[in-house]
């Protein structure tokens, strides 16, 4: 049983590519996706490698060394492998970023993606204290807050496709939560935490995922011959990314250290990554053009 647990919340700031491994009809380098929902997600494998090496990087650390072996394990002969004390889950979307004809751009989400979010927070121990409006969004309608900033005429016209505004008191207080917890708190994200409340929009089901399978970034990459100055042959293919300012989350659980030599508690365990606490860290590939950074914030204890 995980004795410490926390919920991290990661803002996509530069477009994240984390590939699935395989192509697709459309897009040679695709994004990982949930199975049955097609939502983008980060595998609990990507992003426990991403921790293991900024965690390695922060305590400037060998990739064999005793302290890595302690958190995330050993694989060795029989008697000396053990699992690792640190674990966590799927990072999974909770808001993704859709062009808006006013206001630029809205935050949108879903009753499926604000309920799978809630049983997340009971996981970690973490009941969330607001609520969902009653029912659902009808087909052609957003709920939206009482100052939003993406209505126009009383439509939310997202890219091309028209919803009727509907504005829901419990909109405001998602969002209010959303800025003050999952957000980083400091300075440069002062705008963004101010903007949530009148950007966040709660579409039905279906338009939340088609806007995850169509509104996802798709880069087109090129290698260039240097003595011909043109696209070398077979060299021109395209990837799939998530947008930036989308907002992801995942829990991070721990137990005691497992290797029979360390007295590290769970929570001595969850006290070490303190450092993600409004850090940043890369995620997915591409790190070398600036790819996967994301905003992290820790929320629970």
């Amino acid at each position: 049983m995980f004795k410490a647990r926390h919920l991290l919340f990661f803002y996509v700031e530069t477009p994240l590519h984390v590939g699935a491994g395989r192509a697709s009809a459309n897009v040679d380098l695709p994004i990982q996706r949930e199975r049955v929902t097609q939502y983008p997600m980060v595998q609990a494998s990507s992003l426990k490698g991403a921790l293991r090496a900024e965690y390695r990087h922060q305590y400037n650390l060998k990739d064999d060394s005793h302290e890595v072996e302690a958190v995330f394990g050993k694989a060795g002969s029989s008697g000396e492998n053990w699992a690792g004390a640190v674990s966590t889950g799927d990072a999974r979307i909770l808001l993704f970023p859709v062009r808006s004809l006013a206001g630029v751009f809205a935050w949108v989400t879903s009753l499926h993606v604000l309920e799978s979010f809630r049983r997340a927070a009971d996981l970690v121990g973490q009941p969330l204290p607001w609520t969902l409006p009653q029912g659902e969004p009808g087909a052609d309608s957003a709920w939206v807050g009482s100052k939003s900033q993406v209505v126009a005429q009383g439509k939310v016209v997202l890219e091309e496709f028209s919803f009727s505004a509907q504005p829901k008191g419990e909109v405001d207080a998602i969002a209010r939560w959303l800025a003050a917890n999952a957000l980083p708190q400091g300075e440069a994200f002062r705008y963004w935490r101010e903007t949530l409340p009148g950007r966040l929009c709660i579409l039905p089901e279906d338009a939340f995922r088609d806007f995850c399978l169509y509104g996802t970034e798709v880069q087109t990459h090129v290698r260039i011959d240097p003595d011909k100055k043109t696209v070398k042959e077979g060299a021109l293919w395209t990837a799939e990314s998530l947008p930036a300012d989308s907002l992801l989350y995942a829990p991070l659980m721990a137990m005691d250290v497992r290797n029979g030599k360390d007295s590290l508690t769970a929570h001595d365990v969850l006290k070490q990554f303190n450092f993600l606490q409004d850090g940043h860290i890369q995620l997915g590939g591409d790190e070398t053009t600036g790819q996967g950074w994301v905003a992290v914030k820790v929320y629970g204890g």
